[in-house]
């Protein structure tokens, strides 16, 4: 288990639970009593962080190195019924956006998302789950094919941003997007999105416009990184901490601001620690929310999204 900064002082106190175990397999003293202290102070120090936890250490624990990615949640949901989709049938199969038909309960649903790597090759070839345009293409063909079978649409969102090379703006990365935002303002089928981790700038927003939009308890969503920010207005990353309190980008900030629908909360500790705990609250939240969509007309459902969004904001005339 990696240990973040801010979570040291459990680190500690594990590693002094483990000792008295140990101690008391292998001797004749009886530590009972120590380890229900220690463990008493363990969940006391847990309940202690996590509870005032700030904006930038959210988006630590939203990249957490063992936290469960899309391909996690999509397995974890569907079993073996899922199906991989692959392709754009334009340039190629984007290996940073996946997507596929899968099941959960007896109910379809075409899972798409970006999917980010596991150690260096891995994350290599999933180009840091950052897309390429035929990505987003890839994404709108399978949305469209959801369309067409009358299948919902489950976004899951994790993506440092869209990929800026040369390349990918060559081929339309800005279009890719800006065309995948209208297309889902639009899509006759429910769509559920759902930030599991990192919500970035456009290359979240290319699968993030949904009837339902939830967001994991530590996780982020801003036009931004943190650190993007901190290095534009201070010519200097040491500033993200402040940046990332400033761009009000957590999930209470998101929820309050109504810019999205609700909070999935985590186990203490994080995604990470809990993945099954995780599994089942975002299964639950996805259900709950295709229960809710379910029984729209098609004309009803794109209305009540494109009202939605239209009033998000605040302007003057």
């Amino acid at each position: 288990m990696e240990y973040l900064e801010f979570e040291l002082p459990i680190k500690e106190l594990e590693e002094q639970l483990e000792k008295c175990q140990v101690i008391g397999e292998e001797s004749d003293v009886d530590v009972t009593e120590t380890c229900k202290q220690i463990e008493k102070k363990l969940v006391a120090t847990k309940k202690e962080i996590y509870k005032n936890l700030t904006a930038w250490q959210r988006v630590q624990l939203s990249r957490h190195p063992n936290r469960p990615y899309t391909m996690d949640h999509i397995r974890a949901l569907c079993g073996e019924s899922f199906l991989e989709l692959h392709g754009d049938r334009n340039v190629k199969d984007d290996k940073a956006m996946v997507g596929g038909l899968g099941k959960i309960g007896d109910q379809s649903y075409m899972f798409i998302g970006q999917q980010k790597g596991y150690n260096t090759k891995t994350r290599q070839y999933r180009n840091f789950g950052m897309p390429n345009p035929e990505g987003y293409r890839k994404a709108l063909r399978l949305m469209k094919s959801a369309e067409k079978f009358n299948i919902p649409v489950v976004t899951l969102i994790d993506t440092p941003g869209a990929y800026p090379g040369l390349e990918a703006e060559e081929r339309g990365q800005g279009e890719a997007i800006a065309r995948n935002i209208l297309e889902m303002t639009r899509l006759k089928v429910p769509i559920i999105c759902v930030i599991i981790g990192e919500g970035a700038s456009g290359g979240a927003l290319g699968i993030g416009v949904g009837d339902k939009v939830l967001m994991l308890e530590n996780t982020w969503y801003s036009v931004i990184s943190p650190e993007s920010c901190s290095s534009i207005l201070w010519r200097s990353w040491e500033y993200k901490e402040q940046a990332a309190e400033a761009l009000k980008l957590t999930a209470p900030d998101m929820k309050k601001l109504h810019l999205v629908d609700d909070i999935i909360k985590e186990p203490l500790g994080g995604a990470h620690t809990d993945r099954e705990g995780t599994f089942i609250a975002v299964r639950d939240a996805i259900v709950k929310s295709y229960a809710e969509l379910k029984n729209l007309s098609p004309k009803d459902l794109v209305k009540k999204r494109m009202d939605k969004y239209a009033d998000m904001g605040v302007f003057k005339g």
